[in-house]
Formats: structure tokens, C-alpha cells, sequence
């Protein structure tokens, strides 16, 4: 009979993406476009349901295409100093990203980043123009923590938004990355770091 670990001995990192690992996507366009409404993110709302239906009516005003969205989308780097964090985090342990962007979006940005594994979701998108989005499921991050743990996992996590929070919360270990202030003060009891060196030693020391 084999025997089974009763302690969570391996580790995996889960990180979000937008202002962790990449810019803020949609503050790429609005900036490219000149549409100021479109620089909501979720730092600044909570119900995610509440600020995607929000783009889409600002994309379908302004007829904003998909093809549009990837042309800018494709002039995006990392953040300073992201790759090499990464880098450096994978070679000490699994990491996934659980983000709450889209695989249209996503997948340029991961080749840039050496292909880590990215969890998210998926727009629905018509004659070039995005008409809807699917998740992939409600609460994706918190679900994706509580599943490694059930595979015997300790899960550190690391993310700047609202919607990171449950991700946290749920994680073994969870810290706030570059979070606005806002976010900060309505959740102390994760300590925020404000630079790759710090976020990696905080992570390291629970690895």
C-alpha cells in the first residue's frame, strides 16, 4: 500500500496577472483609444460581472473590435523586472496564473513570459467584435486554490486587486503586489510588498 503525505510538503505559487506580471490590459486601450471609461478595472470594482458588462456597452459604442484590442494588446511588454521574477520563481516551484482576463488577450502576453500555465477565461467574440464573455467558472481563483489544496498542496498566493482577495484568503500563505491604496486598507491581513525582491523573499520563505 502506498503511503500518503499528511502534510502539504510541495508547493504551488498561484500569481495574478494584470499589475502583477503584465500592465493593465484595458488601461493599455483606454489610453490607446482615448476612451477614459474603459481605465475601470477591478481595483476599482468589485463585481466583476458589474465591470465587464460595463466594457462591453463602452466597446459596442464606440465600435471597438477585437482586432483593434490585439493590435494594442500586441505592443505590451512585462512589467521591469517581471520576467526574471518569474524565471526565478519557476525554477524553485510550480507557479500557475490565475487571472480573470481572456485567452484572446492572455496568450500573446505568455510567450513573453516563457509560456507559464495561464487559468482565465474567454470571450465570445463575433465578425470581430466582442459581443459577450464566458467564465470559466464563478470564483475561479479561490476554486483553483482550494483544488490544489485537495490535492495536497500548500498554495502561496500573490495578486493587487479586489478580485485576488478570495484568492488569498484561501491560499496557505497570500500576499497583496503592487495593490492601490484602496485595497490595502480593506484588507490588512495581507501584507502588501511593492517590489519583485521583496514579493520573492515573502514567497520564498514559505516555500
Amino acid at each position: 500500500m502506498m503511503a500518503v503525505a499528511t502534510s502539504r510538503t510541495q508547493t504551488v505559487v498561484t500569481l495574478d496577472l494584470e499589475g502583477v506580471l503584465v500592465p493593465e490590459i484595458w488601461i493599455a486601450v483606454a489610453e490607446t483609444t482615448g476612451i477614459p471609461e474603459l481605465r475601470r478595472t477591478t481595483r476599482d470594482e468589485p463585481d466583476y460581472d458589474v465591470l465587464m458588462r460595463g466594457r462591453l456597452e463602452i466597446l459596442d459604442r464606440h465600435g471597438l473590435t477585437m482586432s483593434k484590442i490585439a493590435s494594442v494588446i500586441g505592443t505590451l511588454d512585462p512589467l521591469p523586472g517581471a520576467r526574471s521574477f518569474l524565471d526565478d520563481l519557476r525554477s524553485r516551484t510550480q507557479v500557475l496564473i490565475l487571472s480573470d482576463t481572456f485567452e484572446q488577450f492572455g496568450q500573446p502576453l505568455m510567450r513573453l513570459l516563457g509560456m507559464p500555465t495561464l487559468l482565465c477565461h474567454r470571450l465570445v467574440v463575433e465578425n470581430d467584435r466582442i459581443v459577450d464573455y464566458e467564465l470559466r467558472m464563478n470564483d475561479q481563483k479561490r476554486h483553483a486554490v482550494a483544488a490544489l489544496k485537495a490535492l495536497n498542496y500548500r498554495v502561496v498566493a500573490a495578486g493587487d486587486s479586489y478580485n485576488d482577495t478570495a484568492m488569498l484568503a484561501e491560499a496557505d500563505a497570500g500576499f497583496l503586489f503592487h495593490a492601490p491604496d484602496n485595497v490595502r486598507r480593506e484588507f490588512p491581513q495581507f501584507t502588501a510588498h511593492d517590489d519583485y525582491d521583496s514579493l520573492l523573499t515573502a514567497i520564498s520563505n514559505h516555500l
